[in-house]
Parts: C-alpha cells; structure tokens; sequence
C-alpha cells in the first residue's frame, strides 16, 4: 500500500491507495492553522481504520511544492521523518501537476495551465496535458533550444501563449483573454497526490529521505528576513 499527504494547499490532507493506484481511504481538513498537531494523528487513524501500519507501506508520497512554504515544509519533514523510521522510499509530486490532474478529474479537461497564487504578485505556473490517464508537463525550450523546466513563477496579470483553460486559485490573477475559461476553484487532495504519486513509483521508484526535497521555485523566500538581507 501506499500513503500520500498533503499540507501545501491551506489543508491537512492524507489518503491511502493500493498498488494499482485505486483510492482505499482518505481524510481531509481544511484548516492551515493546526497542520503541524493534525497530520501525524490524521495519519495514524487513517492506518489504523484500514488495519495498516506503517511497515506496510510501499512508499510515501508529498507534494513538494511550488506554495506555501509553511505547508511544504511541513509536508516534506513529515514524510521524510516516516522515511527514516522505516526506510521507506519517497516521492515528489509537484502541486501543479496535482491541480492539473485535478481539473482533468473534474472537468475532464485534457490540456490546461496551473496557476497557483504565490503571493507577492506572481503565480506559480506550468503547462499540463494528458497521457495515458495522467496530466504531464508540456515541456518548453529555451533559448538554445534545450528542455527548460516546466514550472516557473509569473508576474501578475500576464496574459498566456495559447487560449488554454487554467486552472487553480492564480487563474483569476491571469490576464484572460477572449475564450479563455477559468476554474479557480481547484483544489486537489492527498488522493490525487496518490494517483500521480503511484504512476510515477511505478515509473520511477522512489528515494531516500535524503533526496525527498521540495521545491520552493522563490530563491531565497524560504529564508528569513535577516537572511534575505532585509530589515
């Protein structure tokens, strides 16, 4: 069995899957305050109502980010304190993938942007679409015609390349063009971190805790404002 957890997207999100990639149980509370007291007993009931421990499971799966860094932080030193009490392999699934495949679940949309709001006027933004079942990163080029990463962070306002839906709570912070829809209200659970997560094990494998890193895009908004040279 797998377990996969979410506290990036303001909530407190764990879910447990099969091998195949099928949903057993999930919990979800949409509270960004008490992240740090909710998870691990979250996570307890949850094994504990499918008669699981923590032996049992194949590997862990979080969302590393881009978002809030508060949540990602604790997201990623929760799965990778599990991963050393039992050695267990981890992987990273980014919150704009896990938005896309979201929007495909609901809307059944097949190539979209994600947009997530990063605050200080700029947006988390990639582009997605769908592969046997599972929305991938479009990849770009840059300028000496190489695969760039596909996720990066847009200022506000910024109008896109292709009439694509966009999805997420940044889509409103988007310049929108004529015909374009928007479905700002996506918001993915630890279920569909799940369901990437199983594909990309299956695909993959997973690493160490040592290598479970999340992903802040902002270099340098994790540290603090001394370390950032500010006042």
């Amino acid at each position: 069995m797998f377990l996969a957890i979410d506290t990036v997207f303001d909530q407190c999100s764990v879910a447990l899957l099969d091998a195949s990639g099928k949903v057993l149980g999930e919990a979800t509370k949409r509270d960004k305050r008490q992240q740090t007291q909710q998870i691990l007993p979250m996570i307890d009931a949850l094994l504990g109502a499918h008669d699981c421990k923590l032996p049992d499971i194949q590997a862990l799966f979080f969302n590393r980010g881009p978002g809030a860094f508060s949540g990602i932080r604790i997201n990623t030193a929760v799965v990778q304190a599990l991963s050393v009490a039992q050695n267990i392999p981890c992987v990273g699934i980014s919150s704009l993938q896990a938005i896309a495949q979201q929007a495909y679940s609901e809307h059944q949309l097949t190539e979209l942007y994600s947009a997530h709001d990063a605050r200080m006027s700029q947006v988390y933004f990639g582009q997605y679409a769908l592969q046997a079942g599972i929305m991938q990163p479009v990849s770009q080029q840059d300028a000496a015609g190489e695969d760039a990463d596909t996720e990066c962070l847009l200022d506000y306002d910024t109008a896109t390349e292709a009439l694509l839906p966009i999805a997420g709570d940044g889509a409103p912070l988007s310049t929108k063009q004529a015909g374009q829809t928007y479905y700002a209200d996506i918001i993915p659970t630890a279920a569909v971190i799940g369901i990437l997560g199983v594909a990309e094990y299956h695909k993959m494998g997973g690493v160490s805790a040592a290598h479970a890193l999340p992903k802040y895009l902002r270099n340098k908004a994790w540290k603090t404002l001394k370390e950032q040279g500010k006042a």
